[in-house]
């Protein structure tokens, strides 16, 4: 257990924001060759992968991401963003519950299960994913076409809660056109700002639906900007709005966009001047290896039922091992959006740190228990291979 906990601190101690995760993945896949995993390498876009080979055809992916967001100004910490420190039974550092603990945690849980890999009924991948901070799950999206695993566990911070849905998100933009003239005389052009702000009123008055778990969906103006930028002294010709759109289940890019299209048919009706148009954002990133991860910006959301065989297993080891769990709900968008769209593939989030406090502290003793959790130590390891059969909604 010492081990395991200075290489909490360790991983802590290495910054990795998206894009910059090689030394993480180098250090976790030491840590896998060490454990003795019959695998360990990283991809071609920088995610570390950890496999054990048991006896048959069915895959567990345990999965995590290495990069967090940055530290911001580090004059307003308490302590060293990247110092690890353990104090009173908290591990201190950018990262410590989202999530190199859990995933360092996954880790040796899993290769707890290495000598009896000989009775399992199946393989363990162990994933540590790139670039999750700007892109939710669009890297784990490559490991799943290769390995198409039959259940994906996330472990994302949930306080020992099982997570079986979350809302999506879509990063929705909005640009209005005009005509350029001098400030003086604004009745010889168009003022694609103004024309904005009236796209923008009209989006604000949609009624948006509501889930009795996930909570409303959500449409909020998150930038804008216009041109000519200074404009002194002249009438913006172009205006550009950037959208945070967060979903429920059954809602798609098709359907995300067609309100709003409905809106900017309804104003250019009203307006011969109104001109307008609405996309999807389309991003890029470069990961540490040179390789790029590019995507548009939407995640859809998921929930499956607490009645699923899966999850009424994953609630029945958890108690079985004496972890007090139950069922919640994830109302943003995190790592795991990328897993029900690509394939149905089962899946849900488990970890084990405390509600996120400002200095992203973790309590020690719940580490412990996620590690055992993630192991199947005790009550856990000798169940049989989990049952997969479930509904995705």
């Amino acid at each position: 257990m010492n081990d395991f906990i200075k290489y909490c601190q360790e991983i802590v101690r290495i910054p990795s924001i998206s894009g910059q995760e090689k030394a993480v993945a180098e250090l976790i896949q030491a840590r896998m060759k060490s454990l003795g995993y019959d695998q360990a390498w990283i991809d071609e876009k920088g995610n570390v992968l950890g496999l054990i080979e048991g006896k048959g055809d069915r895959t567990i992916m345990l999965d995590g991401h290495m990069d967090t967001v940055g530290v911001g100004d580090t004059t307003a910490w308490t302590v060293d963003p990247f110092c690890g420190t353990m104090d009173k039974g908290r591990i201190y550092g950018r990262g410590t519950s989202d999530m190199k603990c859990a995933l360092m945690a996954m880790v040796y849980g899993a290769a707890d299960l290495i000598p009896q890999k000989e009775v399992l009924g199946g393989r363990v991948l162990v994933a540590g994913t790139v670039c999750e901070e700007e892109f939710e799950g669009v890297a784990q999206g490559h490991i799943l076409d290769r390995f198409s695993p039959d259940l994906v566990i996330i472990g994302e911070a949930s306080e020992l809660t099982v997570k079986i849905g979350q809302r999506g998100r879509a990063e929705v933009v909005v640009e209005t056109y005009g005509r350029s003239a001098h400030s003086s005389n604004p009745s010889a052009g168009i003022n694609a700002v103004k024309k904005m702000t009236q796209l923008l009123s009209a989006i604000e008055s949609m009624i948006l639906s509501e889930d009795a778990s996930l909570g409303a969906a959500i449409i909020e103006v998150t930038d804008i900007r216009s041109e000519p930028y200074p404009g002194t002294s002249v009438i913006p010709s172009y205006c550009r709005a950037t959208l945070d759109r967060r979903t429920l289940p059954g809602e798609t890019e098709e359907t995300v966009l067609a309100s709003i299209q409905k809106i900017i048919n309804d104003l250019t009706a009203q307006d011969p001047e109104f001109s307008s148009k609405v996309y999807l954002a389309q991003a890029k990133q470069m990961c540490y290896t040179g390789d790029s991860i590019e995507a548009k910006r939407f995640f859809p959301a998921w929930r499956f039922e607490v009645e699923t065989p899966f999850v009424q297993n994953a609630l029945s080891a958890l108690k079985a091992a004496g972890i007090p769990t139950g069922i919640s709900f994830t109302a943003f968008a995190p790592m795991a959006a990328k897993a029900p769209d690509s394939e149905e593939f089962p899946l849900w989030g488990s970890a084990h740190p405390e509600k996120i406090l400002p200095m992203w502290q973790m309590n020690l003793l719940r580490l412990i228990n996620c590690k055992r959790h993630e192991s199947g130590t005790g009550q856990l390891q000798p169940m049989p291979w989990p049952n997969f059969e479930y509904q995705n909604h």
